[in-house]
């Protein structure tokens, strides 16, 4: 692998920039989905905002000429991607739609650290006793916000853990997809697979009705969603990673501040605690990641 120029401090500048506007637009498509928690079953959310990010993506990605043949939706790696992205999204809207969205959003922060843990246990990428630790300080920072066993624990806090999990799976697949792959495709393809498990979901909950201003503002959040996605894209092809992925935890700010805005959701200082020690270990590692001129795990922060 050839080695990367060192870029510069005004490209390393920008960089961050994309990414703090990226993490802006999952925000802003977090706050506006949980709206939508109590007007819409989950699957009929899945379905609604699938069909319209899905074709969203279609019309880019021709646009771009990065569509590739269908046949390549059923490759087994761009399969499990794709199913991964699929369980995590059930579970994170599950979530999103009964529990404070900066709780959601402090326990996905987890999911860097989850990555560099799997990665070494998986591929055999060596994680030395610094990270090591700073991955398990991680972890115990989610146990404070989850708060098992005691006054304040919601069973849906697990699925969030089990949405970062199914995350994992994704991106540990997506290191392994060929580079001949355009990220648009596959990101055709994710949104076309959260789309169907969405359908398949709608015999098993009421139809509610739908009305313009549930499909305005369905539309408005799966463009803060794909605006997202773009931006952190972005991210990639400009600055050195080490320097920008610090900043990719401006989601759990914005996200607390659309709670507080929009729903009146004060975090107690309880999450706060806990949302703090996993930013702290997670900046960390990538601290770390760069002093061993180590390539990072994750690579582009993505959203369910």
């Amino acid at each position: 692998m050839l080695a990367r120029t060192p870029a510069t401090l005004s490209e390393n500048l920008r960089g961050s920039a994309y990414m703090v506007a990226g993490m802006f637009g999952f925000a802003v498509n977090d706050v506006i989905s949980k709206g939508f928690g109590g007007a819409l079953e989950v699957g009929q959310f899945m379905f609604l905002r699938g069909v319209i990010a899905t074709t969203f993506v279609f019309l880019l990605a021709r646009y771009m000429g990065q569509m590739r043949p269908l046949r390549l939706l059923l490759e087994p790696k761009i399969l499990t991607r794709a199913a991964g992205e699929a369980v995590a999204t059930v579970l994170f809207i599950t979530a999103l739609f009964h529990i404070p969205i900066a709780n959601v959003s402090a326990v996905m922060q987890a999911l860097p650290l989850a990555l560099t843990l799997c990665a070494a246990f998986f591929f055999g990428e060596k994680v030395g006793w610094r990270r090591l630790s700073a991955i398990l300080i991680g972890m115990i920072g989610v146990l404070i916000i989850i708060r098992p066993g005691m006054a304040g624990f919601s069973v849906y806090s697990v699925y969030v853990v089990g949405a970062v999990a199914a995350c994992v799976v994704r991106d540990l697949v997506t290191r392994r997809l060929g580079a001949e792959i355009p990220a648009l495709f596959i990101t055709f393809a994710t949104a076309l697979a959260v789309t169907l498990t969405g359908i398949a979901m709608l015999p098993f909950a009421e139809w509610r009705p739908v009305t313009a201003e549930h499909v305005a503002w369905l539309a408005a959040g799966s463009l803060f969603l794909l605006t997202g996605y773009y931006f952190t894209v972005m991210t990639m092809r400009i600055g050195d990673i080490g320097f920008i992925a610090p900043f990719r935890y401006s989601v759990l700010l914005f996200s607390i501040l659309g709670g507080m805005l929009v729903y009146g959701e004060f975090p107690d200082r309880v999450t706060l605690l806990g949302a703090a020690i996993v930013v702290a270990t997670g900046v960390y590692t990538l601290y770390r990641e760069r002093i061993v001129a180590r390539r990072p795990i994750a690579q582009v922060p993505t959203r369910p």
